[in-house]
């Protein structure tokens, strides 16, 4: 939270299991509603600054996310395995695509513009404006964890948006 990683306010723990093996393979915290609290706090904080940055900033942040990924790709494949129980080569693939989304969105976030949507009612103009909204909420499945939040994650923070984001149990 806010950059650093904290324990749940009640120091309760989640054992994340492998499927396959139905061997634990990490704990994690087990968030609270005060947890969530917290984190939305942290998020506020921070959503004016991230806001303020320019797209080249945003996207220069997107594009160091993505090449982590990549950097990473084949310890992230063996958790992404191990965590969904999918065979590795299709989990190795997705850090590809998620390391390639990123560097979409770090992309668009650079051609964000505003839209002239049309005459609606007579005398006005309507136009599309793409600007942050501030904290947002982001919830990925079970399915396919690190792709789903990737493909909410990118957008929002390109946009401007700060994120709290719960992954999949």
């Amino acid at each position: 939270m806010g950059g650093e990683w904290v324990s749940a306010l009640d120091g309760a723990v989640r054992e994340i299991v492998d499927p396959a093996t139905e061997k634990v393979i990490a704990s994690v915290p087990e968030s609270s509603e005060a947890d969530v609290d917290r984190a939305v706090g942290a998020a506020r904080r921070a959503a004016p600054a991230w806001a303020r940055m320019t797209p080249g900033e945003r996207s220069t942040r997107i594009l160091a996310l993505a090449d982590k990924i990549s950097e990473h790709a084949d310890e992230l494949a063996q958790l992404e395995s191990r965590n969904v129980g999918k065979p590795l080569a299709s989990a190795r693939s997705e850090m590809d695509t998620a390391a390639d989304d990123l560097r979409f969105f770090a992309g668009a976030v650079r051609t964000l513009t505003g839209q002239l949507a049309g005459e609606y009612l007579t005398g006005y103009s309507s136009m599309l404006r793409r600007e942050p909204i501030g904290v947002v909420g982001l919830i990925a499945p079970w399915n396919y964890p690190l792709l789903m939040a990737i493909w909410k994650l990118g957008p929002s923070l390109a946009a401007g948006n700060a994120v709290v984001l719960k992954p999949s149990e």
